[in-house]
């Protein structure tokens, strides 16, 4: 049964940067120059999950719901939002999002309790045991290599934070034609992953079959949570790192990086880019 539509409250008014007063110098001027400056937020946003815990994640507190949904799902607190009950912002801490299940799981992955925004999965895994229990990915995304670079460039158009601030990271969901369907923007690399992923969820948009973009590298954990999305291909602006790549290789992600200009590094199952032979 999916979760009651009236029973999910998502405010409006979320902003993601703030003005700070700084001061520019250069070699080509002669004297500093002051100007107003954008930063991008980072705060601490409480995920307080009934009957499992408290999570505490420093992020860009835009999107706090859908970050609060990805999260539980890549943490594999839930499988979907039918699994939710009721999810609002706190009447008492507009900072923090409380989240009821319809049933608490039985046993839980261990977790530390603040999650600092350019962290993944610190401290809450053993990593051969993580690599055994990933879910291997659907086999139905085919695309040219043309679509990997399109992507990322449609994803940044769409990056204002970054272009008002230079501080933040992206990720994209986009179908095998290359239209994307879901964005989201954070200070921290998965955290934009994950709201990513939570928007999917609740828009009920079905994320096997599709593939995701993402502004910087890749990282071990990164391609933990997309495998649990059941994303085919990965499409990333940096490189990955070793233990990113034997992941990919294990959960039949393609994995993608250094894709800029006109070209894009494969890392693992080129079969779906075409034209890769």
């Amino acid at each position: 049964m999916a979760v009651n539509k009236n029973q999910i409250i998502i405010p409006c008014g979320d902003h993601c940067y703030e003005g700070v007063d700084a001061v520019r110098v250069s070699k080509s001027a002669d004297h500093p120059v002051q100007e107003l400056c954008r930063l991008v937020l980072e705060q601490p946003v409480t995920i307080a999950i009934d009957g499992v815990g408290s999570y505490t994640i420093m992020c860009t507190p835009c999107d706090t719901m859908a970050l609060a949904v990805g999260f539980a799902f890549t943490e594999g607190i839930i499988s979907g939002t039918r699994d939710i009950d009721l999810l609002r912002r706190c009447e008492d801490d507009p900072s923090a999002v409380r989240m009821q299940l319809r049933a608490v799981p039985e046993s839980l992955p261990a977790r530390n309790l603040i999650v600092a925004s350019s962290c993944g999965m610190c401290g809450s895994w053993n990593i051969d045991e993580t690599l055994a229990s990933l879910p291997k990915c659907a086999d139905t995304m085919k695309v040219p290599a043309s679509t990997l670079l399109d992507v990322l460039g449609k994803m940044k158009e769409l990056q204002k934070t970054f272009d008002e601030t230079g501080a933040a990271h992206a990720a994209a969901v986009f179908s095998q034609s290359g239209r994307i369907v879901a964005f989201a923007e954070d200070i921290g690399r998965h955290n934009a992953l994950d709201k990513v992923i939570g928007k999917c969820l609740l828009e009920e948009l079905d994320t096997e079959g599709c593939g995701v973009a993402l502004s910087g590298r890749v990282s071990f954990e990164m391609v933990v949570k997309a495998a649990k999305a059941g994303f085919e291909i990965m499409d990333a602006v940096s490189a990955p790192s070793s233990l990113a790549v034997e992941a990919a290789k294990r959960s039949n992600i393609t994995l993608c990086g250094f894709v800029r200009g006109d070209r894009a590094t494969i890392y693992s199952h080129e079969r779906r880019i075409v034209g890769s032979d």
